[in-house]
């Protein structure tokens, strides 16, 4: 055997010369793959600059010199790419997405505390931006929690103070429940929310945020906010 079974580590081979070049190369492999951190699961050709100890999970389809790794790790070591298999129950964290991925065999799933045989997985994620307020009454986030998931709650921050008439805020879903997640709530910088759903609400379709004035119309303002959701995926055929 030439390499270890999981890791695909280079083992050292009887007799052999420069063994330093394994022992550095395995060395190389550990420190990417421990606490394993991924650029991207997004991308089907190698990204352009990529530095010493990258790691990208290799998205479907891809081409070029990452054609035929589907789904693999794709380490950057000594200038060029070093392909590892995930295996099932592997975890990461992805970088631009900023949530931690499990590989299921075939797929890396985001968020997942949960996975059966065959994919299904239970999910936990944050939804997480920023909102500017328009001038008005209320202000629209636009569609933000997705469609077929678990809203647990929602929180968030004042990044810049609230200007205008209102003297305190509200935050719920228009026509239904406009202070689900909060009411009577600060204008000011640093001001917070954590507007827990008594009951965990189902969502069966993309669904805005309302912010409404009390006591008035809004100017201006920004504010950080964050969806806690639960989703489930369904199993593969």
């Amino acid at each position: 055997m030439s390499n270890t079974p999981t890791l695909s580590l280079p083992l050292v081979q009887p007799s052999q010369a420069q063994k330093h070049v394994t022992v550095n190369e395995a060395l190389s492999r550990l420190d990417a793959m421990v606490q394993l951190r991924l650029r991207s699961r997004n991308l089907t050709t190698p990204p352009t600059g990529a530095s010493e100890g990258d790691a990208y999970a290799v998205a479907s389809g891809a081409g070029s010199e990452w054609a035929g790794r589907d789904g693999q790790i794709a380490l950057f070591l000594n200038g060029g790419w070093d392909f590892i298999p995930a295996g099932v129950g592997w975890r990461a964290w992805v970088e631009d997405e900023g949530m931690p991925l499990t590989c299921d065999g075939v797929d890396w799933v985001p968020g997942v505390g949960a996975l059966s045989t065959n994919g299904a997985g239970t999910a936990l994620r944050v939804i997480e931006f920023d909102h500017v307020l328009g001038a008005g009454p209320t202000s629209d986030t636009g569609p933000v929690i997705p469609a077929q998931c678990l809203v647990m709650g929602v929180t968030g921050i004042v990044l810049q103070g609230f200007t205008g008439a209102a003297t305190t805020w509200r935050i719920g879903i228009a026509g239904v429940s406009d202070d689900r997640y909060g009411s009577g709530l600060g204008l000011a910088t640093g001001s917070w929310l954590r507007g827990l759903t008594a009951q965990p609400l189902t969502y069966y379709a993309d669904t805005a945020l309302t912010l409404t004035g009390e006591g008035g119309d809004f100017a201006s303002g920004s504010v950080r906010l964050a969806i806690h959701v639960a989703e489930l995926g369904l199993p593969r055929l």
